[in-house]
């Protein structure tokens, strides 16, 4: 346990810090943060990652919905940053997906002190459009059911905090709003939606939108259709998954001046095989091939298709292709795996007496280059 922590700057939402110094209790909570005159590191603190949008990693995927497998990711995901993370499902049988949840809510209420924590469940599907359904299998896409729904969030013992949801879909809005008056937050992806269809679900209350670009009507300058609402509509945070395979680097430049510092959000979209040699892995209850940094359905592979399944992509990989790709500052690229997913899932995001004393280091060149959960250093993945 780490009872001082400090460095050259701290980084926080309302701005920079120099010279901290934090003394941590024997809890791992913050009991002071105080400012020195000066300081030999060259380190920059600043909060952990928040992830939103994780399947998996380290060969494990959350819908094993064992303590076994979530302990393993959630063990990874803090060597690349993570302090918080949102287990998130993709579409599969209910029964699979009924068992999934109840597996993830037993990890969420058993936290781990030297890991990163689930905090909730991201639910994927099923209530996804067919046309833009990516690789979620067909056969078990839904039309959105209300009553399904909270037969979900049940077994969920209501962690389910984020939805992913295609508002097209006849009775797409009254479950938008249905799972909104229960705090869920709604993001609209996997959708074929126009923009007056996406300007419904907004007004029903979804309030983000899933893996901006992939998985979405493409934009048209006579028919804007969803993306072009996504990237106008200041009402709507926006998922962008920065590997520079799924999304091109010259629209990571356009979603970030479409969205700003305060609406846009980094995720991974990261499945079992992120963290893992090439090879064939699992996605639910999908096979996915991974070569060379890239995530496919294997099934599509063997016809000669080519389907993104998920990512390998780690948070830290995320924040550094932003800079590399934007020019955004280290302190930009943070808010946006930090601030900007808290504030969508309303929880508070300040560096704070009483909080948690966890913190990524980053070394002068900007590098991760260890992550302290709770006053517990934890080394830096490589």
């Amino acid at each position: 346990m780490l009872e001082t922590i400090s460095a050259r700057r701290l980084l926080t939402p309302q701005g920079v810090v120099d010279h901290p110094v934090i003394r941590v209790d024997g809890d791992g909570l913050i009991r002071s943060i105080d400012r020195a005159s000066s300081s030999k590191e060259d380190t920059t603190l600043t909060a952990t990652f928040l992830d939103i949008h994780t399947h998996g990693a380290a060969d494990h995927d959350v819908m094993e919905g064992t303590l076994e497998a979530l302990t393993t990711v959630s063990r990874f995901l803090a060597t690349r940053g993570v302090g918080r993370y949102l287990a998130t499902t993709v579409t599969a049988p209910i029964d699979k997906t009924l068992r999934s949840l109840e597996g993830i809510a037993n990890a969420i209420e058993s936290p781990v002190r030297d890991a990163a924590i689930p905090i909730g469940i991201h639910l994927e599907g099923p209530f996804i459009s067919h046309a833009k359904r990516g690789v979620h299998p067909p056969a078990d896409i839904l039309p959105p059911d209300i009553a399904l729904f909270d037969r979900f969030q049940q077994a969920a013992r209501g962690h389910i905090r984020l939805m992913t949801i295609a508002p097209e879909i006849p009775g797409a809005l009254d479950l938008i709003e249905h799972a909104a008056k229960q705090g869920v937050r709604l993001s609209i992806g996997h959708t074929n939606a126009t923009s007056p269809e996406a300007l419904a679900a907004i007004a029903a209350g979804a309030t983000s939108a899933t893996h901006t670009y992939n998985a979405m009507r493409p934009l048209d300058h006579r028919d804007p259709g969803v993306l072009a609402t996504v990237l106008d509509d200041d009402r709507l945070f926006a998922e962008l998954i920065c590997d520079g395979v799924h999304v091109a680097p010259e629209l990571v430049r356009l979603w970030l001046k479409a969205k700003g510092t305060d609406r846009a959000i980094l995720v991974t979209d990261s499945m079992s095989a992120t963290g893992m040699p090439d090879g064939i892995y699992t996605l639910g209850t999908m096979k996915v091939a991974v070569s060379n940094g890239r995530a496919y359905a294997a099934d599509d592979e063997a016809k000669g298709k080519h389907t993104l399944a998920g990512s390998v992509l780690t948070l830290d990989r995320a924040v550094a292709n932003l800079q590399r790709f934007t020019g955004a500052t280290l302190a930009t690229a943070v808010r946006l795996v930090t601030h900007n997913p808290a504030t969508l899932l309303g929880l508070d995001a300040n560096i704070a007496v009483d909080q948690p004393a966890s913190f990524n280091v980053f070394n002068a060149a900007g590098q991760l280059e260890s992550t302290i959960l709770r006053g517990v250093l934890a080394p830096a993945g490589t």
